[in-house]
């Protein structure tokens, strides 16, 4: 992987670029020279600021933690020192990871590369952007229900959840640990094949890691599409209203078929596509509300005086958190009260196993399942909201089956629709990274993307 950028030219981008795209928490004015001459030796590197390095405030965006500097690097801080990575910032997103926008981050919302009046999306907005902008060739983020794939699609740029348990989490401030995925930002599917050979591995420091080898993902890397079993997610398909967004994908799958993959419609019940969104907000919260419990002031997080231990907790939290996630935690705290546990969590997580059943049974007779990764561009800033606080749309919400199933999942960009770009998404079975790779790679010389924001 190259740099067109040395680690101190790419921290001065960023901070040349901050006014304009707001997309940095934190800043490493004189990132320290790395002398290990690994596959990354030299490359500039963007952290979301929920990945713990050590001497770097780690703020998760989220006023709580504005004073929180780790003791420790997370592994994938540590594998990505050791290819010779330089971190040169520490990237926005939405508080804690809670949000599909990046507007309510510690510092403000961040702003879209290719029209600053739009979001990037959330909640790795700040990762994806930076990205898009040329500050680095590599940006970590986290995905817990297309915290990654829709940022990427809604900046231009190839975003990759891993399947679950593929990159330690350990060092990771967590949303809802059934479902939280750490993938990454590159510009390319050659860079994206060898990130994951770098960050993945077994890690004793996370026990849901997994024992699988990694594999030579970019050098295997083959992007003959002939013979491939593609499905076509028409369910999601089905719901594409914009005519520009619609026929480019039209347009794509008919290439797809003449470079000689075998290309079917793959359906789900619409009932189950319908329960996404409340099974997600049901399970995510639940499991974020008993995460971060011990932010209270006392363990963690900044403290606001109080009489009592009880009134220092409650101060430091109502001041810590915007009214947006202590929302999500009432929810969650609603959820996780005994008399509700068999009513709505363990009925949530009953339904998810159903709705994953469902899903694994598309991939039956295809290798890798193709949809549009967003039904629109960008919203505007000041016209945007978090779809999950607002009307369930599962053409909105289906990114979120690879987490229910932890399916690798990566979105790359697809075309322009009044200056901003759009993107597809794959799908592919468990573990079964290289098979999207190559999909992707096959599919990437069909596109030919060379588009670039020109605002940055």
């Amino acid at each position: 992987m190259e740099s067109k950028l040395t680690p101190k030219q790419s921290a001065e981008r960023i901070q040349a670029l901050q006014p304009v795209l707001n997309a940095a928490i934190t800043i490493v004015e004189e990132p320290e020279e790395n002398p290990n001459q690994g596959p990354l030796a030299g490359v500039p590197i963007v952290l979301k600021d929920n990945i713990s390095t050590k001497g770097i405030r780690t703020t998760a965006s989220s006023k709580i933690l504005d004073n929180y500097v780790p003791v420790y690097d997370a592994t994938i801080t540590r594998k990505l020192k050791e290819a010779g990575g330089v971190i040169v910032a520490k990237a926005s997103m939405d508080e804690l990871g809670m949000g599909g926008t990046n507007r309510n981050a510690l510092i403000g919302p961040a702003h879209n590369p290719w029209n600053p009046a739009h979001i990037t999306g959330g909640s790795s907005g700040g990762s994806a952007a930076l990205i898009a902008a040329g500050t680095t060739p590599l940006a970590i983020g986290t995905d817990t229900g297309d915290s990654i794939r829709k940022p990427a699609a809604y900046c231009g740029v190839i975003g990759v959840k891993p399947t679950y348990g593929r990159i330690s989490r350990y060092g990771i401030i967590p949303y809802a640990s059934s479902l939280d995925t750490v993938g990454y930002f590159t510009t390319n599917i050659r860079d994206a094949a060898e990130a994951l050979e770098i960050t993945a591995g077994r890690d004793d420091h996370d026990m849901t890691s997994s024992f699988l080898p990694v594999e030579a993902y970019a050098r295997n890397l083959n992007p003959d599409l002939k013979g491939q079993k593609i499905g076509v997610f028409k369910t999601v398909l089905d719901r594409v209203s914009d005519p520009v967004i619609h026929q480019a994908f039209d347009n794509l799958v008919e290439q797809i078929k003449r470079a000689g993959a075998q290309v079917v419609d793959v359906e789900m019940d619409t009932k189950l596509m319908e329960l996404i969104a409340p099974i997600y907000k049901t399970i995510a919260n639940a499991e974020a509300t008993a995460n971060h419990s011990n932010l209270d002031g006392i363990r963690f997080g900044e403290r606001k005086p109080g009489g009592s231990v009880e009134e220092v907790m409650t101060n430091s939290r109502t001041a810590g958190f915007s009214s947006y996630v202590r929302a999500r935690f009432v929810i969650g705290s609603y959820s996780l009260f005994e008399e509700n546990q068999d009513r709505l969590f363990r009925k949530a997580q009953k339904i998810r196993r159903l709705i994953v059943k469902a899903y694994a049974k598309l991939f039956e007779t295809v290798d890798v399942i193709l949809a549009p990764a967003a039904v629109t561009t960008a919203p505007l800033i000041e016209q945007s909201s978090d779809v999950r606080f607002g009307a369930d749309r599962f053409e909105e919400e289906h990114l979120q089956l690879a987490n229910f199933s932890g399916y690798p999942s990566l979105t790359m960009p697809l075309g322009l629709e009044d200056g901003l770009p759009f993107g597809i998404n794959l799908t592919a079975r468990a573990f079964e990274e290289q098979e999207l790779f190559n999909v992707a790679a096959g599919i990437e010389e069909l596109i030919d993307w060379k588009e670039e924001p020109a605002n940055v």
